[in-house]
């Protein structure tokens, strides 16, 4: 089974999301997609981010109905700071009978060469590379890589930072949410 590690802070979870784990499940070789909530550094206290569990309870209500996405809490447990490639590490131990690979953004991948131990991801794992509208140069360093993989998935040019300062401001976001998520951010007054 080939699982496809879509990482964030999913804070909230919004269809953005959604719809680009669910193209990638329906419009590619991955089998599956984990969206592996990342948890709260605790060197930095952000204020606006909600808990490890809140967030996790989110993704996990937003994939409830969807047999191929699937919320993963799996760096919660691990050494902080956590890097990608200890968590592919890790993963691999785990469940040695899955195949794992990466999904990013394009802007993402424009400062890929600076994480820690890319070399050693890009020679082990495959990564799926969504686009994304944003400014500058469109990355070269990667344009050829048999690893990387650019997928034709839809734009979605929606963040959770515009969804929480619109909850703060008395907007509604409601439309850009999965029911169950809204639901649950209301009930529990999040981002107010």
């Amino acid at each position: 089974m080939k699982i496809g590690l879509y990482f964030g802070t999913f804070n909230p979870i919004h269809i953005g999301h959604l719809t680009i784990a669910n193209h990638l499940a329906e419009h590619s070789d991955l089998d599956q997609i984990w969206f592996v909530v990342t948890p709260q550094s605790p060197f930095k206290k952000k204020s606006s981010l909600l808990d490890n569990r809140q967030r996790y309870e989110m993704v996990y209500r937003a994939t409830e109905s969807y047999l191929k996405l699937k919320p993963s809490d799996i760096e919660f447990g691990l050494k902080q700071p956590n890097y990608t490639i200890d968590t592919l590490i890790y993963l691999e131990e785990k469940f040695p009978d899955y195949e794992f690979a990466l999904i990013m953004g394009e802007d993402n991948l424009k400062s890929f060469h600076k994480w820690k131990n890319y070399e050693l991801i890009l020679e082990n794992y495959s990564v799926y590379v969504y686009p994304r509208i944003s400014e500058g140069k469109t990355d070269t360093q990667f344009k050829d890589h048999p690893k990387i993989h650019h997928v034709a998935a839809p734009i979605m040019e929606l963040s959770s930072t515009f969804i929480r300062n619109s909850i703060k401001e008395g907007k509604n976001v409601r439309p850009m949410l999965p029911d169950s998520v809204w639901e649950y951010i209301d009930e529990m007054n999040f981002y107010k």
